[in-house]
């Protein structure tokens, strides 16, 4: 039987070329009813005495998709000031977001801050010059404060530059400073009700176990005052046939447990937080680019598409693997990596953008060489699909290199319709801020 529809959100071939046609291409495409489905898993996760999830917005910082996770019951986790505020101009309060980040705010940055934990943002402290500057204002306010605590403790990331737990990473107060900034807050009566470790994004679930135990151990040991104990996102996602998703029911259950276990030691219950990012939206997504040119080398034939490492830029940096459809012009189905298909009849290509960098590839092996996708043979005005592309890629991607424009976006809703979201970015977009200055 011949197959229509592929991917995660069983995304119907037909609707690749109405896409296109209405939009241009490359465009990002958004599936409402996954990510809702998504949320609806993670607010079911197993606990103990409560569950609390914030959505990691650096995953996918899009206003409608803010607004379809926040009005799902997720809150937010923000890592810089701006996303604080690109948030609250999507119309969410600032009492539903935490913010967690590495900048040290000063001058006009320090007085929007303040503006922003007076109206309920908390506050999750990562470093020592952190607490030291917001301590004095947490008192005279009388604010809680939330603790970012680095375990030293490496493995939590699918990769050294995922990995947010390690030594080689400065994420959060170092455990060996715990003891003095606890002390330094004793002094000025603060107290801190939240404890978070994150020790790096799609890492096996093992570690994710470890870090709930080790966890528990430093909160029971410096943290009499904390209600909260968040473990971080990370949850490992299976973007390509043949990848393990993490078990969230199995992971909740474990975490419900230790948090019992801790309850009768201490007599203290303690809610639990998670703060996903990729779980939510990453399968929720495609990139639709079309096939320009053609070309071969002694070596290999190239597919060469109008999107690339601009609009996806985690196989460059992570060597990450995206699964890959191909659809013709007309709607037909040709390929798809989703798919447990036989290879016969399937020809190899490398897929690669329209930078002038040799790594703009959809696939790239560790030496940061191309490594070709087996698909059927399209031809130049064909598309080429790229799933998994949900989280961090429209949020993260350097999408004015070459001076190529950020491309618009598209949601289909539970509905079925296909609304934009956000326009291609107009040229002038790109040089705007520039001045005009005579030298």
């Amino acid at each position: 039987m011949t197959m229509t529809n592929f991917g995660p959100t069983k995304l119907e071939a037909t609707l690749i070329p109405k896409i296109a046609q209405q939009w241009g291409t490359p465009v990002y495409l958004h599936d409402q009813e996954f990510i809702e489905n998504s949320c609806e898993q993670l607010l079911n996760m197993p606990n103990a005495y409560g569950l609390h999830v914030r959505y990691a917005m650096k995953a996918n910082s899009d206003r409608t998709v803010l607004r379809v996770v926040t009005n799902k019951g997720l809150d937010l986790d923000c890592s810089s000031l701006d996303e604080a505020a690109r948030a609250f101009s999507a119309g969410i309060p600032y009492s539903r977001m935490m913010l967690t980040t590495q900048e040290v705010p000063t001058g006009e940055e320090r007085a929007e801050l303040e503006a922003m934990i007076k109206a309920g943002l908390k506050y999750n402290v990562c470093s020592m010059t952190q607490f030291q500057l917001i301590a004095d204002f947490a008192k005279a306010n009388r604010i809680d404060l939330s603790m970012r605590v680095h375990p030293g403790a490496a493995g939590g990331g699918e990769s050294a530059t995922r990995d947010t737990g390690s030594e080689y990473s400065c994420f959060g107060v170092h455990l060996n400073d715990v003891p003095q900034v606890k002390a330094l807050a004793d002094e000025k009566g603060l107290r801190f009700t939240q404890v978070h470790v994150h020790i790096g994004s799609g890492g096996d679930p093992e570690k994710w176990r470890q870090n709930i135990d080790r966890e528990l151990g430093f909160v029971k040991s410096y943290f009499p005052d904390a209600t909260t104990v968040s473990f971080g996102g990370g949850l490992k996602v299976a973007r390509m046939p043949g990848e393990k998703q993490a078990d969230i029911a199995a992971l909740g259950a474990y975490a419900k447990q230790r948090i019992t276990e801790f309850k009768e030691a201490t007599g203290r219950e303690l809610q639990m937080e998670i703060e996903p990012g990729t779980y939510v939206v990453a399968n929720s997504g495609h990139i639709i680019t079309r096939i320009i040119d053609k070309k071969l080398t002694n070596e290999l034939n190239f597919l060469i598409v109008d999107g690339g490492m601009e609009l996806l830029t985690r196989p460059l940096l992570y060597g990450s693997e995206h699964p890959i459809a191909i659809v013709r012009q007309d709607g037909t189905l040709l390929s798809s990596e989703y798919d447990s298909t036989p290879t016969a009849g399937l020809k190899s290509f490398g897929i690669v953008g329209r930078c002038c960098e040799s790594g703009d590839s959809v696939r790239l092996d560790n030496d940061g060489n191309i490594v070709p996708v087996l698909i059927a043979e399209p031809e130049i005005g064909d598309y080429v699909v790229i799933g998994g592309t949900g989280a961090y890629s429209e949020s993260m991607s350097p999408e004015n290199y070459n001076s190529h424009r950020k491309p618009g976006a598209v949601m289909k809703t539970k509905s079925g319709e296909l609304v934009q979201i956000r326009k291609k970015q107009v040229r002038e977009q790109i040089y705007q801020n520039e001045l005009d200055v005579q030298l």
